[in-house]
């Protein structure tokens, strides 16, 4: 047996292991919210970035503060308002004086991180939200013609608020397909709530040690990539993507019905990927189709747009992506 399938056995039986960790030392600050913080995780893992969304109050920023806290990563936080600018978030070339006269230098905004936070990221103007496409798909940012590269790894953590809510500004769709999942985070529950309480009025104060560095996260993401998956399973991924398509070969009558837009290709590659991750989680290296299912709903509610009579009637994304699930079969 070769050194390298040594090693990749070993990566395999520690993934669990060092997941757990990580989410061992998110739970000493956070309450609950089990499959949030799971499902940021595998955004990690899989070299995505993660979407937030709740209404205020209920722990997004904190889990992504306790996460930056438990990993030897480089940290920034940006707070989206209505008149932050792009370049307050890339950076900008300045004119700087020196004894040998005048100077272009560029300023590294705050994107120049590993771990980024947007915190209420649809607060901020359309325009100031583009500044973060680049970023988010080549790893680069390109300011006054020049590009510069960003630290791997490189991971976006951006929390919303419900777009009913005042001041707000609604994701462009492009922006939306960028992020891997997107989570919504609710309620917490009687029990947690207690708990919550108990933590913090009574002077708790959490010691949240880091437990992975980049190097670490960075071979996991490799070993992720090298997870097998067969032709027919893969097909199931494509399969849950086309079925999200109106008037398609795939389409559920509720898709035809409530459906203007489907996902697009990157949809597939999330839940592939996503499903690597999980079959790792359980210990396995070839991934199966109930490893795609409980990473569909995330990587499509973002995905797909609901017509009118969709919006009209109250019908959510999540609902008719549930019936896809429940309707296609995983083999033909």
């Amino acid at each position: 047996m070769s050194t390298a399938t040594v090693t990749a056995e070993a990566l395999v039986a520690q993934f669990p292991r060092d997941f757990e960790k990580v989410r061992s030392e998110i739970a000493k600050a956070v309450v609950g919210h089990r499959e949030i913080v799971d499902g940021v995780l595998i955004c990690l893992f899989a070299n995505g970035h993660a979407l937030l969304e709740g209404v205020p109050g209920l722990g997004k920023t904190l889990l992504i503060r306790s996460l930056s806290e438990a990993l030897s990563l480089h940290f920034s936080r940006i707070q989206f308002t209505p008149d932050l600018m792009p370049a307050d978030v890339t950076g900008t070339t300045i004119v700087v004086e020196s004894e040998h006269g005048r100077d272009f230098q560029f300023r590294q905004g705050p994107i120049f991180s590993q771990i980024v936070l947007a915190d209420e990221i649809n607060r901020a103007t359309p325009k100031t939200q583009s500044a973060l496409l680049e970023a988010m798909q080549e790893r680069t940012v390109t300011v006054g013609g020049t590009t510069h590269i960003l630290e791997k790894p490189f991971f976006v953590m951006a929390t919303q608020n419900p777009i009913e809510q005042e001041g707000t500004y609604p994701l462009p769709e492009a922006q939306l397909d960028r992020f891997f999942f997107k989570l919504e985070v609710g309620y917490s529950t009687r029990e947690e709530l207690a708990e919550i309480l108990q933590r913090t009025t009574t002077g708790y104060s959490p010691n949240i040690q880091r437990v992975m560095d980049g190097p670490t996260i960075l071979q996991y993401q490799r070993l992720v990539r090298a997870v097998r998956i067969d032709a027919s399973t893969q097909d199931y991924a494509a399969r849950l993507v086309l079925a999200t398509h109106p008037k398609g070969q795939f389409a559920t009558p509720r898709v035809n019905t409530y459906f203007r837009f489907g996902a697009s290709p990157r949809a597939a590659q999330t839940i592939v990927l996503a499903g690597k991750v999980k079959a790792l989680l359980a210990g396995r290296t070839q991934v199966v189709p109930e490893d795609l299912r409980s990473a569909a709903l995330p990587a499509l509610r973002h995905r797909c747009l609901l017509n009118f009579e969709g919006e009209a009637e109250g019908v959510t994304t999540d609902s008719v992506v549930e019936n896809i699930l429940e309707t296609l079969p995983a083999a033909v």
